[in-house]
């Protein structure tokens, strides 16, 4: 049941912003907040203090909530509307105010809402964890947490080993690519203890500054460059799905368009892969995808009604350097990885694929235990120009292995993050009935080290 309820987590996978999950960083309509004659915290004692120590992986910060119980009931008759209310956080015995709403895709309500259709969430909550944002600015200021400006608390409801986001973002990070930091942490809520979360850097203008030269540049969420029919994708989408820069005079996706155009025309595609991107990062990238099976991110092609048209992709964005004139993907949502190593477990998200491999002639297919569409990313000029570049991937798989992967490199971080979150993990089972069993999460990670030591073994390409 449990891989059942992973596989539905992807089904829609495809179907936010054609496809994504992009509720996770847009803004909706914010409750009013309730008005009293209290003092407003300021965010100023975290201000000055970096994000290396709230990401650090030596230590499991506990983040504790107070919400007024009027706003944590509006919280949690429709969790699906992702509505800011107010409350304050207290971190380190020191409280701010900030804004908080739960979030996610269909997959993050599955089973945690009362609605009739599992595939068009709605109703009251009904899960004790819901994945969690909060904005620091609340009052629209400039207060930083820090140095960031909203925290991304993932429920890992449907990651039973608890270790797939922090595994697969700190394998992507130690092959040099641009990813976000990945770490546990505890919550609380009104003084009872919800769970253990993994706490997971949100993608935005702070991160672009962090990870880039120029870091000023836009950054689209789950827009590719060209459509399922293979032609451009339109400014008018570009824009639709910016993060940063938005609404800014002149703002335009001329870069990212024109590679777009430059690799459709040109009868050596890869040169202008190899113009606009980092080839080694891109391809470092590429190398960890498959090898964890990241199969509900770029490389899965959903086709909502089985034709082409409607085929496409999620769970990344692409980022503009404007001084450097490069494009750069970055991943994101790894709650499905590692699940289709040792087969296909996850009835949704697999795919038979691997880099330069097309199935059924660029139609659409079914695959997986549901028999879900999907076509061959391959059939994407995008991905083409990147399956030329064989000996380029290759490499980066090497690396990956001789590297990140090795059993004596990651083993001993594995259980190390483990032994951090055990006490964690039985507290919450101890106080709620639908938490984690610590029995079927021994189970979990015992499948998890299964999973890792066959990727070892039959590495992807090699």
């Amino acid at each position: 049941m449990l891989l059942l309820a992973v596989a539905l987590t992807a089904v829609a996978c495809s179907s936010d912003e054609a496809p994504a999950d992009s509720s996770a960083d847009t803004e909706p309509v914010v409750a009013p907040p309730e008005i009293d004659d209290k003092p407003t915290p300021s965010a100023s004692p975290f201000a000055d203090r970096s994000t290396d120590e709230l990401f650090d992986p030596s230590t499991l910060h506990t983040f504790e909530f107070t919400v007024a119980e009027s706003d944590l009931q509006f919280l949690d008759s429709d969790p699906t509307a992702e509505e800011y209310v107010p409350a304050t956080m207290t971190f380190e015995g020191e409280t701010i105010e900030v804004g908080l709403r739960y979030k996610g895709s269909i997959g993050a309500f599955v089973g945690c809402v009362d609605g009739p259709n599992l595939f068009d969430p709605s109703g009251a909550k009904s899960c004790t964890k819901l994945s969690m944002k909060v904005k620091i600015n609340w009052n629209d200021g400039d207060d930083e947490f820090f140095g960031v400006r909203k925290l991304q608390l993932h429920s890992m409801n449907l990651d039973p080993s608890q270790l797939r986001e922090r595994v697969g973002y700190h394998l992507l990070r130690e092959m040099g690519v641009a990813a976000p930091r990945s770490t546990h942490a505890r919550v609380v809520v009104n003084g009872e203890f919800v769970g253990l979360f993994t706490l997971t850097e949100n993608i935005d203008g702070r991160f672009t500054r962090a990870n880039f030269n120029d870091g000023t540049g836009n950054l689209y969420k789950e827009v590719w460059p060209f459509t399922a029919s293979g032609t451009l994708t339109g400014e008018t989408v570009y824009l639709d799905s910016l993060r940063t820069n938005e609404g800014d005079e002149g703002v335009n996706a001329s870069l990212i368009r024109s590679f777009a155009e430059e690799l459709l025309a040109s009868d050596d595609p890869a040169s202008v892969v190899r113009q606009y991107m980092d080839v080694e990062q891109l391809m470092s990238q590429l190398a960890v995808d498959r090898t964890i099976r990241h199969d509900d991110g770029p490389f899965h092609w959903y086709c909502d009604d089985g034709t082409v048209a409607r085929c496409g992709n999620h769970n990344f964005f692409f980022y503009e350097d404007p001084s450097a004139g490069s494009i750069t993907m970055i991943p994101w949502d790894l709650d499905n990885a590692f699940s289709n190593i040792l087969g296909n477990g996850n009835p949704v998200t697999p795919i038979p694929d691997g880099l330069g491999d097309i199935t059924a002639d660029c139609e659409v297919f079914t695959h997986g235990g549901f028999g879900l569409t999907q076509r061959s990313a391959s059939c994407d000029p995008l991905f083409a120009a990147w399956a030329s570049m064989e000996d380029d991937y290759l490499a980066a798989v090497q690396r990956l292995h001789e590297g990140p992967l090795r059993a004596d490199r990651l083993d001993p971080l594995i259980d190390a993050w483990i032994a951090q979150i055990t006490a964690a993990t039985v507290e919450a089972a101890e106080t709620h009935a639908d938490a984690l069993d610590p029995r079927d999460w021994d189970m979990a990670q015992t499948e998890f080290r299964r999973a890792l030591d066959y990727a070892r073994y039959f590495p992807i390409g090699g």
